[in-house]
């Protein structure tokens, strides 16, 4: 693993200590079938392919997340899943971690508009309004994901759902004056954001 990549896991995991994501709470209690939510105790009697099929897609086109999270059951709570998803990606080889990153798409880039992201990717691009924009905006989606991905050689990533198109144009701009190793552990704090919005959608809300 590269020097940048060591820095930027230490970065994340010193951010994920002292500045934890607002939803930390209790483990999940089991809720009705008809709700869609699962509880906690079913996720740790699952199998690796029942645990694989309900969680390979939380982390984009990558599970093998999921297949080495298994490992770490049982889980005491969604942020202890959720802790130990991130956990793998953290300590991913510099390859694996270069390819992971990659394996997310441009915002309001080709793969969206010819409509071949996951849907995950769909949704939450579309609840920024990213998938309606005039000529000129994809323009300078198409500028801003070009200059990013030639200085840090993968796709920007942010969290787009609850953030308004000209907030996600100043964090894009402002970002790509980031050093190298600032700017993965900035890639790896949103992948955490995104992550668990995902998963609270599969879990419940995190309390």
């Amino acid at each position: 693993m590269g020097p940048a990549l060591l820095v930027s896991g230490a970065l994340w995991l010193a951010a994920a200590t002292l500045a934890p994501l607002p939803g930390t709470g209790p483990a999940l209690v089991r809720v009705g079938a008809e709700t869609g939510i699962l509880a906690l105790d079913t996720v740790n009697r699952m199998d690796r392919e029942a645990f694989v099929a309900a969680f390979g897609g939380i982390f984009e086109n990558s599970p093998w997340v999921a297949e080495r999270a298994f490992a770490a059951r049982p889980y005491a709570s969604r942020d202890a899943l959720h802790a130990a998803m991130m956990a793998v990606v953290v300590s991913a080889t510099d390859s694996e971690k270069r390819a992971f990153l990659n394996a997310h798409p441009e915002l309001a880039g080709q793969a969206a508009r010819s409509q071949r992201m996951t849907t995950h990717s769909v949704s939450e691009q579309g609840s920024a309004g990213l998938d309606r924009m005039s000529d000129a905006e994809f323009d300078r989606f198409d500028r801003l994901n070009a200059a990013y991905r030639a200085r840090f050689g993968f796709p920007f990533i942010i969290a787009v759902r609850g953030r308004s198109r000209a907030a996600i144009v100043a964090d894009f701009e402002r970002r790509l004056d980031n050093a190298p190793a600032a700017e993965m552990a900035a890639a790896l704090a949103e992948i955490g954001a995104i992550t668990r919005m995902r998963l609270e959608r599969k879990l419940g809300p995190f309390e």
